[in-house]
């Protein structure tokens, strides 16, 4: 199997249009579904949303991964409770926007990692999901701190100091990201180990 194949082309073979549509309805189902389990966990329960987004872009690709957050995306602005906790597009005012909107860059990057073979064992999934998991902190970080103002929006979380953001926005999370990069990387090698004994 060619180094730049993702997993699903593994499985599938050629990805007719009808093939990536279905794809993508699947993969907002899935994204969905993982969005309203939440896992007891300290400090903070432990939402799969970003799970399952790590494996639609491990597994779909580049593209096709951030097409199917592009769609999840609609599909909450359209008012179908798809985001956690049964939210939808009102979500878009509240303090997670930038991570909502991260989201299609989240995938986008675990399908290029996928794509350039970097995804393929253990080792380099982890790793790929940890830095991708840290990169979605940029956009999640700036829509509070930075743009949620300027666009008019008021609330107690909007232009704080870089303390408040840490504590309330980034530390009860960094275990949660580290366990589902580590499920992830655990999938995906193990999608690949069962392809290669086929």
């Amino acid at each position: 199997m060619s180094r730049d194949m993702t997993l699903s082309q593994a499985v599938t073979g050629s990805t007719s249009l009808l093939k990536q549509v279905l794809m993508v309805a699947g993969g907002t189902a899935f994204i969905a579904l993982a969005a309203q389990i939440s896992v007891p966990m300290l400090p903070v329960p432990m939402t799969l949303q970003t799970l399952a987004i790590l494996m639609v872009g491990f597994t779909f690709g580049a593209r096709l991964g951030a097409a199917t957050l592009i769609a999840y995306l609609a599909e909450g602005a359209m008012g179908l409770p798809v985001f956690a906790n049964g939210m939808n597009g009102v979500a878009f005012a509240g303090p997670t926007a930038g991570f909502l909107v991260g989201f299609v860059g989240m995938a986008w990057a675990a399908g290029w990692a996928a794509e350039r073979g970097l995804a393929r064992g253990f080792v380099g999934t982890a790793l790929s999901a940890i830095v991708i998991s840290a990169l979605l902190y940029v956009p999640g970080l700036a829509w509070p701190a930075l743009v949620a103002g300027a666009t008019g929006v008021e609330a107690g979380w909007v232009a704080q100091g870089s303390g408040f953001y840490w504590t309330w926005f980034v530390a009860p999370f960094l275990l949660g990201d580290a366990v589902k990069a580590m499920i992830a990387a655990l999938l995906v090698a193990g999608g690949w180990k069962a392809l290669s004994a086929r």
